[in-house]
């Protein structure tokens, strides 16, 4: 039978274009593509990384920014009590005419001393709110690569600053 004799040398060519197509794509895909997408992949890992260790300092900046705002406000509170007793003694010590004129003293120091905590307050919350919002800028382009305006973020930084 003529069609039995041919069935070997019509498999014989369709093996072996079926080997010739296979390493053809393996050698394509699997030597070529896989690599570049293992390495695009890999380059996103490390981004990723850095882009949240960077997020890291920047919060711990901004934890150690707010932390010597409370110490330097916790000595210029020192500082304008011990201005207020030093007074208060001198003002003992002396008649009641003199009591009145230092009680106006302490009056005024203490005033200024508020006032100085008050503005070293704001200074120290909208230094907060700057680096907060500038680094909340850089995450969101660095994670989403979405631009964010000043304004935005700075609203952004004022809610969750509203919620603290």
């Amino acid at each position: 039978m003529p069609q039995i004799a041919q069935i070997a040398a019509t498999y014989a060519s369709q093996i072996f274009w079926l080997l010739l197509t296979f390493g053809f794509v393996f050698v394509v895909i699997g030597l070529g593509m896989v690599p570049k997408v293992q390495g695009t992949v890999g380059l996103r890992d490390k981004q990723i990384a850095d882009d949240l260790a960077a997020a890291e300092r920047a919060r711990a900046e901004a934890n150690a920014r707010d932390e010597a705002y409370r110490v330097k406000s916790e000595a210029n509170r020192a500082e304008a009590l011990k201005i207020t007793q030093a007074a208060k003694a001198k003002g003992a010590a002396e008649s009641e005419k003199t009591l009145a004129k230092a009680d106006a003293e302490i009056a005024e120091h203490v005033s200024a001393a508020e006032a100085r905590i008050k503005a070293a307050t704001a200074k120290a919350m909208s230094d907060v709110e700057a680096v907060a919002a500038e680094a909340t800028q850089e995450m969101v382009a660095k994670l989403s690569g979405a631009k964010v305006t000043s304004a935005q973020a700075a609203n952004a930084v004022k809610a969750a600053l509203a919620n603290v």
